[in-house]
């Protein structure tokens, strides 16, 4: 029988990078993987290309048969975020990685040492017994400070999101953000998406921010509001949960 795969699950965002900095050093084999949405800011592809040239290695690309990007999944679904969990996740990130993992993979995840990514990859293995996981980030005891650091200690620049303010360089329009600092950042930084999804998520009925425990629609986020903590979920595999 074959040895098994070792696959990293790069998210072109610095935890990532270092996770498959690590893992390809004691194991030059793995497989980078990274799992499109078509909705992450352009710089993206600038920083994976750096990492490419730093991890002297390619990464796979895995994306949807069925829906091209998360606009797409959101328009023909009529599904942003509610209890059921991202309907986006599922379609771009869930099912491309099934369709690609085999029984026998070991997954790497770049979960870092902080308290909220340790907490998540306690409940990662939780909700998929069936895989095989690896966090070196955690094992190492490297929080997301380190990360940015290394990276940038390697002459990588960050993804531009991160210097627009933002702690994961996630989709430009995360639905499973509630914090009104978030969506303020992105009505500031993103204007265009913004109006894009105030005008969805009015048709959808789906009122995204949170303000003092009430639900509302992020147009009704008062102009002056400040951009100071931009919590935004770090999307990955449990984000449909």
């Amino acid at each position: 029988m074959a040895d098994p795969r070792i696959i990293v699950w790069f998210s072109r965002g610095a935890a990532s990078a270092v996770a498959a900095r690590m893992t390809l050093r004691e194991h030059p084999e793995a497989v980078l993987a990274y799992c499109e949405t078509g909705q992450e800011h352009e710089d993206g592809e600038r920083f994976e290309a750096d990492c490419v040239r730093w991890l002297n290695a390619p990464v796979t690309h895995l994306r949807s048969d069925e829906y091209s990007d998360t606009w797409d999944v959101w328009e023909r679904t009529g599904w942003l975020a509610g209890i059921n969990g991202a309907r986006c996740t599922t379609e771009l990130k869930v099912k491309p990685r099934l369709s690609f993992q085999r029984p026998t993979d070991i997954h790497v995840f770049g979960y870092t040492a902080d308290r909220c990514d340790v907490e998540r990859a306690k409940a990662l293995r939780e909700n998929y017994p069936e895989l095989t996981i690896w966090t070196p980030l955690i094992d190492a005891g490297l929080t997301k400070a380190a990360t940015l650091a290394m990276v940038e200690s390697a002459g990588i620049e960050l993804p531009l999101p991160y210097h627009l303010g933002f702690h994961n360089n996630n989709c430009k329009t995360c639905v499973k953000a509630t914090s009104p600092d978030y969506w303020s950042l992105v009505r500031k930084v993103y204007p265009d998406d913004f109006a894009r999804m105030a005008e969805l998520s009015r048709r959808l009925g789906v009122r995204l921010a949170r303000i003092n425990d009430e639900r509302i629609f992020i147009d009704e986020i008062p102009a002056d509001w400040p951009t100071t903590n931009p919590i935004a979920p770090a999307c990955d595999f449990l984000c449909h949960i």
